[in-house]
Protein backbone atom coordinates (compact mmCIF):
# COMPACT_ATOMS: atom_id res chain seq x y z
CA UNK A 1 0.00 0.00 0.00
CA UNK A 2 2.84 2.40 0.81
CA UNK A 3 4.33 1.87 -2.65
CA UNK A 4 0.93 2.39 -4.29
CA UNK A 5 0.31 5.67 -2.47
CA UNK A 6 3.89 6.76 -3.14
CA UNK A 7 3.41 6.35 -6.88
CA UNK A 8 0.16 8.31 -6.77
CA UNK A 9 1.82 11.12 -4.83
CA UNK A 10 4.70 11.26 -7.31
CA UNK A 11 2.31 11.42 -10.28
CA UNK A 12 0.31 14.23 -8.66
CA UNK A 13 3.47 16.18 -7.90
CA UNK A 14 4.70 15.87 -11.48
CA UNK A 15 1.34 17.00 -12.84
CA UNK A 16 1.39 20.02 -10.56
CA UNK A 17 4.91 20.94 -11.61
CA UNK A 18 3.95 20.72 -15.28
CA UNK A 19 0.92 22.96 -14.70
CA UNK A 20 3.07 25.57 -12.96
CA UNK A 21 5.59 25.47 -15.79
CA UNK A 22 2.85 26.04 -18.37
CA UNK A 23 1.51 28.97 -16.36
CA UNK A 24 4.96 30.55 -16.19
CA UNK A 25 5.31 30.34 -19.96
CA UNK A 26 2.14 32.36 -20.49
CA UNK A 27 3.34 35.51 -18.71
CA UNK A 28 3.41 38.99 -20.21
CA UNK A 29 5.77 41.92 -20.16
CA UNK A 30 8.56 43.50 -22.15
CA UNK A 31 10.65 40.36 -22.28
CA UNK A 32 8.28 37.96 -24.00
CA UNK A 33 4.97 37.25 -25.65
CA UNK A 34 2.03 39.09 -24.17
CA UNK A 35 -1.46 37.63 -24.39
CA UNK A 36 -3.07 34.27 -24.98
CA UNK A 37 -4.66 34.85 -28.37
CA UNK A 38 -2.89 31.99 -30.10
CA UNK A 39 -5.98 29.79 -30.12
CA UNK A 40 -8.54 32.47 -31.00
CA UNK A 41 -10.04 32.31 -34.46
CA UNK A 42 -8.24 34.69 -36.82
CA UNK A 43 -5.65 35.57 -34.18
CA UNK A 44 -2.22 36.88 -35.12
CA UNK A 45 1.20 36.91 -33.51
CA UNK A 46 3.47 39.87 -34.06
CA UNK A 47 6.78 41.10 -32.70
CA UNK A 48 7.49 44.74 -31.85
CA UNK A 49 10.96 46.15 -31.25
CA UNK A 50 11.30 49.60 -29.67
CA UNK A 51 14.86 50.79 -29.94
CA UNK A 52 15.02 52.66 -26.65
CA UNK A 53 12.93 54.16 -23.87
CA UNK A 54 12.12 57.79 -24.55
CA UNK A 55 8.66 59.39 -24.23
CA UNK A 56 8.14 60.00 -27.96
CA UNK A 57 8.79 56.34 -28.80
CA UNK A 58 6.63 55.21 -25.89
CA UNK A 59 3.86 57.35 -27.36
CA UNK A 60 4.38 55.70 -30.75
CA UNK A 61 3.76 52.29 -29.20
CA UNK A 62 0.61 53.48 -27.44
CA UNK A 63 -0.69 54.84 -30.73
CA UNK A 64 0.34 51.67 -32.56
CA UNK A 65 -1.83 49.56 -30.25
CA UNK A 66 -4.74 51.97 -30.76
CA UNK A 67 -4.37 51.78 -34.55
CA UNK A 68 -4.36 47.98 -34.46
CA UNK A 69 -7.48 48.07 -32.31
CA UNK A 70 -9.15 50.39 -34.82
CA UNK A 71 -8.57 47.65 -37.41
CA UNK A 72 -10.03 44.96 -35.16
CA UNK A 73 -6.89 43.55 -33.51
CA UNK A 74 -7.02 43.75 -29.73
CA UNK A 75 -4.03 42.80 -27.58
CA UNK A 76 -4.73 39.76 -25.38
CA UNK A 77 -7.88 38.88 -27.35
CA UNK A 78 -7.05 38.10 -30.97
CA UNK A 79 -3.54 39.54 -31.02
CA UNK A 80 -0.41 38.22 -29.31
CA UNK A 81 2.46 40.70 -29.07
CA UNK A 82 6.10 39.93 -28.34
CA UNK A 83 7.28 43.38 -27.28
CA UNK A 84 11.01 43.94 -26.86
CA UNK A 85 13.08 47.01 -25.98
CA UNK A 86 16.61 47.03 -27.39
CA UNK A 87 17.84 49.49 -24.73
CA UNK A 88 19.59 51.56 -27.42
CA UNK A 89 21.82 48.62 -28.43
CA UNK A 90 21.86 47.81 -32.15
CA UNK A 91 23.28 44.33 -31.56
CA UNK A 92 20.40 43.62 -29.17
CA UNK A 93 17.86 44.80 -31.74
CA UNK A 94 19.49 42.54 -34.34
CA UNK A 95 19.18 39.51 -32.05
CA UNK A 96 15.60 40.30 -31.10
CA UNK A 97 14.60 40.72 -34.75
CA UNK A 98 16.28 37.50 -35.82
CA UNK A 99 14.56 35.56 -33.04
CA UNK A 100 11.18 36.95 -34.12
CA UNK A 101 11.86 36.13 -37.77
CA UNK A 102 12.88 32.58 -36.84
CA UNK A 103 9.56 32.17 -35.04
CA UNK A 104 7.84 33.28 -38.26
CA UNK A 105 5.58 35.86 -36.69
CA UNK A 106 2.86 37.31 -38.89
CA UNK A 107 4.41 40.79 -38.81
CA UNK A 108 7.25 42.72 -37.20
CA UNK A 109 6.70 46.22 -35.87
CA UNK A 110 9.68 48.54 -35.38
CA UNK A 111 9.88 51.83 -33.50
CA UNK A 112 12.80 54.11 -34.51
CA UNK A 113 15.26 53.78 -37.38
CA UNK A 114 17.81 51.37 -35.84
CA UNK A 115 15.03 48.97 -34.80
CA UNK A 116 13.49 49.18 -38.27
CA UNK A 117 16.82 48.39 -39.93
CA UNK A 118 17.26 45.35 -37.68
CA UNK A 119 13.72 44.14 -38.34
CA UNK A 120 14.05 44.59 -42.08
CA UNK A 121 17.36 42.76 -42.24
CA UNK A 122 15.94 39.78 -40.36
CA UNK A 123 12.54 39.67 -42.06
CA UNK A 124 13.28 40.23 -45.74
CA UNK A 125 14.58 36.72 -46.47
CA UNK A 126 11.54 35.22 -44.69
CA UNK A 127 9.09 37.51 -46.51
CA UNK A 128 7.66 38.73 -43.18
CA UNK A 129 6.01 42.18 -43.36
CA UNK A 130 7.75 44.95 -41.41
CA UNK A 131 5.79 48.02 -40.35
CA UNK A 132 7.92 50.82 -38.91
CA UNK A 133 7.29 54.15 -37.22
CA UNK A 134 9.43 57.08 -36.04
CA UNK A 135 11.75 56.62 -39.02
CA UNK A 136 12.72 60.03 -40.34
CA UNK A 137 14.18 58.95 -43.69
CA UNK A 138 13.17 55.41 -44.70
CA UNK A 139 14.81 55.80 -48.10
CA UNK A 140 18.23 56.72 -46.73
CA UNK A 141 17.89 53.86 -44.24
CA UNK A 142 17.32 51.58 -47.27
CA UNK A 143 14.03 50.29 -45.90
CA UNK A 144 12.02 51.33 -48.96
CA UNK A 145 12.74 52.34 -52.53
CA UNK A 146 10.49 55.38 -52.27
CA UNK A 147 7.83 56.74 -49.92
CA UNK A 148 5.08 56.31 -52.51
CA UNK A 149 6.16 52.86 -53.71
CA UNK A 150 8.11 51.00 -51.00
CA UNK A 151 8.77 47.96 -53.17
CA UNK A 152 9.93 45.83 -50.23
CA UNK A 153 8.58 43.91 -47.24
CA UNK A 154 8.63 47.16 -45.26
CA UNK A 155 6.36 50.19 -44.98
CA UNK A 156 5.05 52.35 -42.17
CA UNK A 157 5.26 55.98 -41.12
CA UNK A 158 7.91 58.68 -41.27
CA UNK A 159 8.49 61.35 -38.64
CA UNK A 160 10.23 63.68 -41.06
CA UNK A 161 10.58 66.86 -39.08
CA UNK A 162 8.96 70.17 -40.12
CA UNK A 163 12.39 71.82 -40.23
CA UNK A 164 11.42 75.09 -41.89
CA UNK A 165 8.75 75.74 -39.27
CA UNK A 166 11.33 74.90 -36.61
CA UNK A 167 13.87 77.35 -38.03
CA UNK A 168 11.17 80.04 -38.18
CA UNK A 169 10.53 79.47 -34.47
CA UNK A 170 14.21 79.76 -33.60
CA UNK A 171 14.50 83.01 -35.56
CA UNK A 172 11.44 84.44 -33.83
CA UNK A 173 12.69 83.60 -30.33
CA UNK A 174 16.31 84.57 -31.09
CA UNK A 175 16.23 87.48 -33.57
CA UNK A 176 19.96 88.20 -33.23
CA UNK A 177 21.21 84.60 -33.36
CA UNK A 178 23.65 83.52 -36.09
CA UNK A 179 24.69 79.93 -35.41
CA UNK A 180 22.57 76.84 -34.74
CA UNK A 181 24.47 73.94 -33.18
CA UNK A 182 23.41 70.37 -33.92
CA UNK A 183 24.55 67.19 -32.21
CA UNK A 184 23.98 64.11 -34.35
CA UNK A 185 24.98 60.46 -34.31
CA UNK A 186 27.03 59.59 -37.37
CA UNK A 187 25.65 56.05 -37.59
CA UNK A 188 21.98 57.15 -37.68
CA UNK A 189 21.04 57.71 -41.36
CA UNK A 190 18.01 59.79 -40.41
CA UNK A 191 20.17 62.23 -38.45
CA UNK A 192 22.70 62.62 -41.27
CA UNK A 193 20.01 63.30 -43.89
CA UNK A 194 18.09 65.67 -41.58
CA UNK A 195 21.26 67.66 -40.97
CA UNK A 196 21.68 68.09 -44.72
CA UNK A 197 18.09 69.31 -45.03
CA UNK A 198 18.61 71.79 -42.21
CA UNK A 199 21.77 73.17 -43.85
CA UNK A 200 19.77 73.93 -47.00
CA UNK A 201 16.96 75.69 -45.12
CA UNK A 202 18.96 77.68 -42.57
CA UNK A 203 20.55 80.28 -44.93
CA UNK A 204 17.07 81.52 -45.91
CA UNK A 205 16.76 82.72 -42.32
CA UNK A 206 20.35 83.99 -42.02
CA UNK A 207 21.55 81.05 -39.95
CA UNK A 208 24.73 79.00 -40.14
CA UNK A 209 24.42 75.37 -39.04
CA UNK A 210 27.33 73.94 -37.06
CA UNK A 211 27.15 70.16 -36.83
CA UNK A 212 29.03 68.00 -34.36
CA UNK A 213 29.01 64.26 -34.96
CA UNK A 214 29.15 61.76 -32.11
CA UNK A 215 29.38 57.98 -32.18
CA UNK A 216 28.05 56.90 -28.78
CA UNK A 217 26.40 58.16 -25.61
CA UNK A 218 29.68 58.98 -23.89
CA UNK A 219 30.45 61.61 -26.54
CA UNK A 220 27.26 63.65 -26.17
CA UNK A 221 28.52 65.75 -23.27
CA UNK A 222 31.87 66.52 -24.89
CA UNK A 223 30.21 67.14 -28.25
CA UNK A 224 27.91 69.72 -26.66
CA UNK A 225 30.89 71.44 -25.08
CA UNK A 226 32.61 71.59 -28.48
CA UNK A 227 29.59 73.33 -29.98
CA UNK A 228 29.53 75.85 -27.12
CA UNK A 229 33.22 76.54 -27.73
CA UNK A 230 32.44 77.17 -31.42
CA UNK A 231 30.10 79.99 -30.40
CA UNK A 232 26.70 78.59 -31.32
CA UNK A 233 23.73 80.67 -30.18
CA UNK A 234 21.49 77.67 -29.56
CA UNK A 235 21.18 73.92 -30.05
CA UNK A 236 18.56 72.24 -32.19
CA UNK A 237 17.76 68.58 -31.61
CA UNK A 238 16.55 66.04 -34.13
CA UNK A 239 14.92 62.72 -33.19
CA UNK A 240 18.41 61.26 -32.83
CA UNK A 241 18.03 58.35 -30.38
CA UNK A 242 21.52 58.63 -28.93
CA UNK A 243 21.34 62.39 -28.38
CA UNK A 244 17.80 62.35 -26.97
CA UNK A 245 18.73 59.51 -24.61
CA UNK A 246 21.50 61.71 -23.25
CA UNK A 247 19.77 65.07 -23.51
CA UNK A 248 20.56 65.94 -19.90
CA UNK A 249 24.25 66.12 -20.78
CA UNK A 250 23.47 68.44 -23.69
CA UNK A 251 21.21 70.62 -21.54
CA UNK A 252 23.86 70.85 -18.84
CA UNK A 253 26.38 72.29 -21.32
CA UNK A 254 23.81 74.65 -22.86
CA UNK A 255 22.50 75.88 -19.51
CA UNK A 256 26.00 76.59 -18.30
CA UNK A 257 26.57 78.71 -21.42
CA UNK A 258 23.19 80.41 -21.06
CA UNK A 259 21.91 79.32 -24.48
CA UNK A 260 18.63 77.56 -25.32
CA UNK A 261 18.07 74.09 -26.73
CA UNK A 262 15.20 73.65 -29.17
CA UNK A 263 13.68 70.18 -29.27
CA UNK A 264 12.14 68.19 -32.10
CA UNK A 265 8.98 67.20 -30.19
CA UNK A 266 6.98 68.14 -27.12
CA UNK A 267 8.46 65.56 -24.75
CA UNK A 268 11.89 67.14 -25.25
CA UNK A 269 10.36 70.52 -24.39
CA UNK A 270 8.95 69.05 -21.20
CA UNK A 271 12.43 67.68 -20.55
CA UNK A 272 14.01 71.15 -20.55
CA UNK A 273 14.18 72.43 -24.13
CA UNK A 274 12.86 75.93 -24.86
CA UNK A 275 10.48 75.11 -27.69
CA UNK A 276 9.59 72.96 -30.67
CA UNK A 277 7.28 72.63 -33.63
CA UNK A 278 6.24 69.18 -32.56
CA UNK A 279 4.85 66.11 -34.27
CA UNK A 280 2.14 64.19 -32.42
CA UNK A 281 3.85 60.82 -31.93
CA UNK A 282 0.78 59.10 -30.52
CA UNK A 283 -1.15 60.01 -33.67
CA UNK A 284 1.78 58.90 -35.81
CA UNK A 285 1.82 55.53 -34.07
CA UNK A 286 -1.94 55.18 -34.53
CA UNK A 287 -1.68 55.63 -38.30
CA UNK A 288 1.10 53.04 -38.29
CA UNK A 289 -1.05 50.58 -36.36
CA UNK A 290 -3.81 50.98 -38.93
CA UNK A 291 -1.35 50.10 -41.69
CA UNK A 292 -0.25 47.01 -39.75
CA UNK A 293 -3.86 45.99 -39.19
CA UNK A 294 -4.71 46.18 -42.87
CA UNK A 295 -1.66 44.07 -43.73
CA UNK A 296 -2.60 41.48 -41.11
CA UNK A 297 -6.10 41.25 -42.60
CA UNK A 298 -4.69 40.76 -46.09
CA UNK A 299 -6.18 44.02 -47.30
CA UNK A 300 -2.80 45.55 -48.11
CA UNK A 301 0.75 44.54 -48.98
CA UNK A 302 3.76 46.45 -47.65
CA UNK A 303 5.42 46.78 -51.05
CA UNK A 304 2.36 48.66 -52.38
CA UNK A 305 1.46 50.65 -49.25
CA UNK A 306 2.56 54.29 -49.25
CA UNK A 307 4.62 55.40 -46.27
CA UNK A 308 2.52 57.70 -44.10
CA UNK A 309 4.07 61.11 -43.48
CA UNK A 310 2.88 64.09 -41.50
CA UNK A 311 3.72 67.51 -42.88
CA UNK A 312 2.67 69.69 -39.95
CA UNK A 313 3.67 70.25 -36.36
CA UNK A 314 2.30 72.10 -33.34
CA UNK A 315 4.33 74.90 -31.70
CA UNK A 316 4.98 74.46 -28.00
CA UNK A 317 7.30 76.24 -25.57
CA UNK A 318 8.48 75.80 -21.99
CA UNK A 319 7.58 78.70 -19.69
CA UNK A 320 10.16 77.69 -17.07
CA UNK A 321 13.00 77.80 -19.59
CA UNK A 322 11.66 81.03 -21.10
CA UNK A 323 11.81 82.73 -17.70
CA UNK A 324 15.22 81.29 -16.86
CA UNK A 325 16.73 82.61 -20.10
CA UNK A 326 14.91 85.96 -19.69
CA UNK A 327 13.27 85.70 -23.10
CA UNK A 328 9.83 86.82 -24.21
CA UNK A 329 7.26 85.04 -26.35
CA UNK A 330 7.21 86.38 -29.92
CA UNK A 331 3.85 87.68 -31.12
CA UNK A 332 3.61 84.89 -33.70
CA UNK A 333 3.67 82.30 -30.89
CA UNK A 334 1.46 83.95 -28.27
CA UNK A 335 -1.19 81.26 -28.87
CA UNK A 336 1.25 78.34 -28.92
CA UNK A 337 0.88 75.48 -26.46
CA UNK A 338 2.70 75.91 -23.14
CA UNK A 339 4.35 73.44 -20.82
CA UNK A 340 6.72 73.37 -17.88
CA UNK A 341 9.75 71.26 -17.10
CA UNK A 342 8.91 67.86 -15.65
CA UNK A 343 10.24 67.26 -12.14
CA UNK A 344 12.40 64.35 -13.27
CA UNK A 345 14.13 66.39 -15.98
Amino acid sequence: MMKKYGKRFLAAALAGAMALACTACGGSGTSGISGSAGTAEGSKKIGVIQFTTVPSLDNCYKGFLKGLQDEGFVKDKNLTIDFQNAQAETATADTQAQTMANKKYDLLGAIATPAAMSAYSAAKSNDIPVVFTAVCDPVSAKLVKSLDHPGSVATGSSDQLPLEAQVKMIRAFLPKAKKIGVLYTTSEPNSVSTLERLKKIAPKYNFEVVGQGVTNDSEVASGAQVLVAKGVDCFNNFTDNNVVNNMKSELQAANKAGIPVFGSEEEQVRGGCLGSVSIDYTALGEETGKIAGKILKGEAKPQDTKVYTTQTGTPIYNTDVLTKLKLTVPAAYKDAAKTTTTKSA
